[in-house]
């Protein structure tokens, strides 16, 4: 493989990062309906560190306004809920034995409206990270280029290619943006 096959490679293997990035942080801000992965990254205290969620317990939706926890250790059960108190999410949990139940409650219009721009922020941030990707490999191949390691033909081709890769990764971030928001609006 050559240094501009592997360039492209980078630049497709950094912008599919940031995709996967932003749809990580969507699954964390709150829609309308229960979600599982809405408490997933919430830290917990267990075995004397912190631990994420769901690698203490399962976590399931069984029904659009809830969200179920069943730590696989029942001495667990305080810590998980203390943990999910002190997060930002809002929510109160309420346990029942080993399980742990978790209301979600409906949003808001001003809350759905505040969910909606902070969807549009990481969105934009993303947008940024990707143009930077291709600042990058486009700086590289302008380097490549004028160090006679490629022709401007295969300067030009190579742009393109670039250029072909960022509009794929934009189209699955408007794709992204556009699901959680319209998560977010119906009810």
């Amino acid at each position: 493989m050559d240094k501009v096959d592997e360039l492209l490679e980078d630049a497709k293997r950094r912008m599919s990062h940031s995709v996967d990035a932003l749809s990580r942080e969507l699954m964390h801000l709150r829609a309308g309906r229960a979600n599982a992965g809405l408490v997933d990254h919430i830290k917990v205290e267990a075995y004397g560190e912190l631990m994420p969620l769901n690698q203490v317990a399962t976590t399931s939706a069984p029904d659009a306004n809830t969200i179920l926890i069943s730590p696989f250790d029942k001495s667990l059960v305080h810590a998980v809920e203390r943990a999910i108190n002190t997060s930002d999410l809002g929510l109160m949990p309420h346990t029942d034995g080993s399980l742990i139940r978790i209301p979600v409650p409906p949003l808001t219009d001003d809350r759905r409206k505040e969910l909606v721009k902070a969807v549009h922020k990481h969105g934009e941030e993303c947008r940024v990270a990707l143009r930077n990707v291709r600042r990058d490999a486009n700086d590289q191949l302008k380097r490549l280029e004028k160090s006679k390691e490629l022709s401007e033909d295969d300067f030009h081709i190579n742009l393109a290619k670039v250029d072909k890769v960022l509009e794929t990764k934009l189209s699955e971030l408007e794709k992204l943006i556009s699901s959680k928001e319209k998560d977010i609006t119906d009810f």
